[in-house]
């Protein structure tokens, strides 16, 4: 009996371990500012100087020097041998306008693979970022051979 009462012991002791190793283990990665802190950037009035006292420094800033910060931050699930798998992103891309000021605020999420927009707080410039090339060809797919034939 006294072997018996040892590998029951011993399952005892090794089964809570092996279920434990089953669970998986979330770790979460980069920055994001709280929504209350966001709440607190005004499109237009908000500087950069004003940006980094009120939500931190970014993860990322943009290529160019004053367009763009972004703040990054994503969840990871361990679970076993497996290997990891983001179950969770969000990036905040706040972009500024050539007088330094705050242009738009956009919040995008990470879902079945796919970026999608959350939230986007943004003053319309109209066309003014578009160069002439850039205008010209938009107006390429717009065009229908009913136009063109109806002025001959």
């Amino acid at each position: 009996m006294t072997i018996f009462r040892q590998h029951v012991f011993a399952l005892a002791l090794v089964l809570p371990l092996a279920v434990a190793a089953c669970a998986p283990v979330y770790r979460n990665h980069g920055y994001i500012p709280p929504q209350d802190a966001l709440s607190q950037v005004v499109i237009g009035q908000t500087s950069r100087t004003d940006l980094e006292g009120l939500i931190g420094q970014p993860s990322a800033q943009g290529l160019l020097v004053g367009s763009s910060m972004y703040y990054v931050g994503s969840r990871w699930e361990y679970y076993g041998a497996r290997e990891p798998r983001e179950v969770e992103r969000q990036v905040i891309a706040i972009r500024f306008a050539e007088n330094g000021t705050v242009s738009n605020v956009e919040s995008f999420g990470l879902e079945r693979g796919r970026v999608v927009v959350l939230s986007q707080r943004v003053t319309d410039p109209g066309i003014e970022g578009a160069t002439l090339i850039r205008q010209l060809l938009g107006n390429i797919g717009r065009v229908q051979a009913g136009d063109l034939l109806s002025d001959m």
